[in-house]
């Protein structure tokens, strides 16, 4: 069915048929997400760490792959003492993101203790964006599993945002790698409009779009969009 519009209703379907298709989860479920954007859990620098790893792992891998991995990699850090970047390596055999791993664990305390002295929120963002292999696009991935209100701009998120409030010469302008100014304000525009209708924080619907996209319950051809529910 094609829309041009996003309602409460049409989220709410989507929604509830993620749930249904076990498809409703980042590294967390949408409801713990949920929950943490509500009253976000300060972390311990080894939970804090672990939020990092998964990030750095997910970026460029589908989810699957990359929990897949995260879970034996974290398994292997916490009862190895020392780990090393070698037995990273047979695990996960990418050297710059496991260099990043090893860098970020060792330093847990101290990267976990600067993230929570920074104020206001715009410089724990920027303090994210500092940490090994973490991008312009990723340090809003952390932030947002981290429990700060943000949005992704991943690639589905800038292709929905330009289908739905932008217009087809706005397509070439969609970078995974470095986020256009103009497209970060064209998805703003759509989350804040949702944001509104829903009474839901941009953090959840970030994450329930970007699952939508990504399991092809919304289908993105340029500027054009079909909702892709079973049985329709």
């Amino acid at each position: 069915m094609e829309i041009n519009k996003i309602t409460p209703q049409i989220f709410h379907q989507i929604e509830n048929y993620l749930v249904q298709i076990n498809q409703d989860s980042d590294k967390s479920t949408f409801a713990e997400l949920k929950q943490n954007l509500d009253n976000p859990k300060k972390l311990n620098p080894k939970e804090f760490a672990e939020e990092i790893i998964y990030v750095i792992l997910a970026s460029g891998f589908k989810q699957k792959t990359a929990k897949k991995y995260f879970y034996l990699i974290i398994d292997y850090l916490k009862k190895s003492k020392p780990p090393t970047l070698e037995n990273l390596l047979q695990i996960f055999n990418n050297k710059n993101k496991m260099k990043a791993v090893l860098k970020i664990w060792e330093n847990k305390k101290k990267y976990c203790k600067e993230f929570y002295v920074k104020k206001p929120l715009q410089k724990q963002l920027n303090f994210l964006q500092t940490l090994p292999h973490i991008g312009n696009i990723t340090k809003f991935h952390i932030a947002r599993n981290l429990g700060l209100n943000f949005v992704k701009y991943d690639i589905w998120i800038q292709r929905l945002g330009v289908c739905l409030f932008g217009c087809e010469n706005d397509v070439c302008k969609i970078d995974n790698s470095k986020l256009s100014p103009y497209i970060q304000q064209i998805c703003d525009k759509m989350f804040n409009e949702l944001s509104l209708s829903l009474n839901e924080k941009e953090g959840y619907i970030d994450v329930v779009l970007w699952k939508a996209c990504q399991q092809n319950i919304l289908i993105i051809n340029k500027i054009n969009l079909l909702l892709n529910l079973e049985g329709e």
